[in-house]
């Protein structure tokens, strides 16, 4: 079974993966020690599978090793005999994470179903007595006065060119 793997994306960038491999990635919004699911674009196992109805019954697990920054990059810009230099630089945010497990799946996932239960908590407090809602009020349109336009000064002629109008 050496020979399973997947291609995930994260970040807008693909990776293939294998069990037990770290990767580093774009930072990921998790905190050391989580589970995070990646998603899968491609698993090979005995077949290849590029479906994305069997996509979503890849399971692709890695935990969060640690937050971490890149190397500093450095980046000029210079332009010749124009007296223009620019010198910026950044560090990339990244995370390292290890892969735990990498499987399909007979079936699709269940649904995490969270909401139901505090709409079940909301139903269950007494609602106290409301008061109807009265009607609000169209607001007034204030009367405005317009100011007349200013007359714009006429425009001028262009000036002649000396000699032209010479007839001789």
């Amino acid at each position: 079974m050496a020979d399973t793997y997947a291609i995930v994306e994260s970040g807008g960038k693909q990776y293939k993966v294998e069990k037990g491999e770290t990767l580093l990635l774009d930072r990921l919004p998790a905190k050391e020690g989580e589970k995070v699911d990646l998603r899968a674009v491609m698993f090979r196992d005995s077949d290849v599978v590029t479906d994305a109805g069997e996509l979503e019954k890849v399971k692709v697990e890695a935990t969060v090793a640690e937050h971490l920054r890149g190397p500093k990059i450095k980046v000029f810009k210079y332009k010749a005999k124009k007296g223009y230099k620019r010198t910026q630089g950044h560090r990339s945010e990244l995370t390292r994470v290890e892969i735990t497990d990498l499987k399909k799946l007979s079936r699709k996932p269940a649904a995490k179903k969270s909401e139901p239960k505090a709409e079940a908590k909301a139903e269950t407090k007494p609602k106290p007595a409301a008061k109807p809602a009265a009607k609000p009020k169209p607001a007034a349109k204030k009367a405005t006065t317009r100011k007349p336009a200013a007359k714009k000064p006429a425009a001028r002629k262009p000036a002649t060119k000396k000699g032209a109008s010479d007839g001789s």
